[in-house]
């Protein structure tokens, strides 16, 4: 072969390796530019993630939203302002029985099942007029919902009659329906439907299931709770009559049986 020859083909063999090293540049270049692309795409979208986060978070929740309601529906036999005022009996009745209630509580539980019964037949003798508070604080403790939604719920028994009422809120707190303080059982729309089939002027009635599962009485609940709030009881149950509280002879706490519950409250009547 001719010296010619041989370095015709050397030129040739580095014009095509500078071709080459040019193409895989070129490739090189693209592929870092596509990284880069997608790592700010991807930046983006954590970003955007985080910051639908950041606002889902700081999104006030529905309860959060019916505390803070200007508009509330207040249910029917109620007065004061927001309806939260909840007196039940007969207007004769000279005296009133102030009751501070949570839906969750346990011992309101009890107290309800050995004395719920004597008040209600207290009420329809014209023996005394019962004002109901509602609290929701056993909620705060387990980030619950229980405690505010059986309050919406008896506020749609409410709409219905002050009879209705009083009838589901003993259903809430029987035996049979009550559940244990650390089962939010009553955040469950269903529940407290299941509850109301128990009590005659609840049962199938689709305007009371139809405002429990809409929450039409969700704010008006929270105001109730906020009347609670700055009511200054500091636990339930509690009662009071005159202002002052009503408590089993010795002790500072509410009766729990019939007979302590009479005693201490014709001893209040007569105060």
């Amino acid at each position: 072969m001719s010296k010619r020859n041989t370095q015709a083909n050397k030129a040739a063999a580095r014009e095509r390796l500078r071709a080459e090293r040019e193409a895989q540049a070129k490739k090189d270049k693209t592929r870092k530019q596509l990284v880069v692309a997608v790592s700010v795409v991807a930046a983006i979208a954590v970003v955007g993630g985080i910051s639908y986060g950041v606002m889902q978070l700081n999104k006030p929740s529905a309860w959060e939203a019916a505390a803070d309601a200007k508009n509330v529906s207040a249910p029917k036999n109620t007065s004061g302002e927001n309806g939260t005022e909840v007196v039940i009996g007969k207007a004769d009745a000279k005296k009133t029985l102030e009751l501070y209630e949570d839906s969750r509580c346990p011992v309101c539980a009890t107290f309800e099942q050995g004395v719920g019964e004597t008040i209600s037949k207290d009420v329809e003798a014209g023996k005394y007029k019962v004002k109901y508070v509602g609290a929701t604080f056993i909620d705060n403790t387990d980030n619950g919902e229980g405690s505010k939604n059986a309050l919406s719920a008896l506020g749609a028994a409410l709409n219905v009659s002050p009879e209705a009422f009083m009838e589901y809120k003993a259903a809430l707190y029987s035996a049979e329906f009550h559940p244990e303080e650390r089962d939010d059982k009553f955040a469950k729309d269903s529940y407290l439907i299941e509850v109301a089939d128990s009590v005659d002027a609840l049962k199938g009635n689709k305007a009371f299931q139809k405002d429990v599962e809409d929450g039409t009485y969700d704010a008006w609940a929270m105001k109730m709770s906020g009347a609670f709030d700055k009511s200054g009881v500091q636990g339930t149950p509690t009662l009071k009559m005159d202002g002052k509280k009503v408590t089993s002879e010795g002790s500072d706490n509410a009766p729990m049986t019939a007979t302590d519950f009479t005693a201490a409250v014709d001893k209040a009547l007569k105060g």
